[in-house]
């Protein structure tokens, strides 16, 4: 191969790369248990985050982090969550018992991405009833800091083997509350039909 033409190869290569360089040049750095570059947690939140974080990782050896990003630039996040979580090697590398919650608050996305160690206690279904009864809720309401909190200590509780009270409380928000708008509304319906057979009769 001409000189040329390995130049021409290396050039090609380089193309190819600055994109995954710069892809990867997006991920926050870790500056400790409660990153919040995103601006959304109060500062009182945040530190009692980050002693709970403390205190719970001194117990055992399982660890949870917490990352908040303005925006996650197109891309989803499922893995942006996954690519951050390997950058920043969350857990202990032979146990995988790593987790980490991600907020970006502009695209309204959040995840919960497990390590495979703890994927057995910190379920699918877990993750999915934390960010669904506690997450959203709150961040409707603008609580992006409570709704966080809340989300922590669910984990935690789960982590501890103590996953009941969050099952029951899914089970109780799949059933449909009462709403009297709803009875209004079907009452005036019958009321405006009953009006018209008359009218008509």
């Amino acid at each position: 191969m001409g000189r040329s033409a390995s130049v021409g190869v290396l050039l090609a290569l380089l193309v190819l790369l600055l994109p995954l360089t710069a892809f990867a040049a997006d991920l926050i750095a870790l500056t400790g248990r409660v990153v919040d570059n995103a601006g959304i947690i109060d500062a009182a939140t945040k530190a009692a985050l980050t002693q709970k974080l403390a205190d719970f990782e001194q117990k055992g050896s399982d660890q949870i982090v917490v990352a908040t990003i303005p925006s996650l630039d197109g891309e989803e996040i499922e893995p942006y969550a996954n690519r951050l979580f390997r950058f920043w090697k969350l857990g202990q590398a032979k146990e995988n018992n790593g987790v980490l919650l991600l907020v970006a608050p502009n695209d309204r996305r959040m995840r919960i991405e497990v390590g495979y160690g703890l994927e057995g206690t910190l379920t699918d279904l877990h993750t999915k009833l934390i960010i669904e009864n506690d997450m959203v809720p709150a961040f409707r309401a603008g609580d992006f800091s409570g709704g966080i909190s809340k989300a922590v200590d669910d984990m935690i509780m789960v982590l501890e083997g103590n996953p009941e009270e969050l099952e029951a409380r899914g089970k109780r928000n799949e059933q449909a509350p009462f709403n009297p708008d709803d009875l209004f509304f079907s009452i005036f319906i019958a009321v405006w039909i009953t009006i018209l057979v008359l009218s008509l009769a």
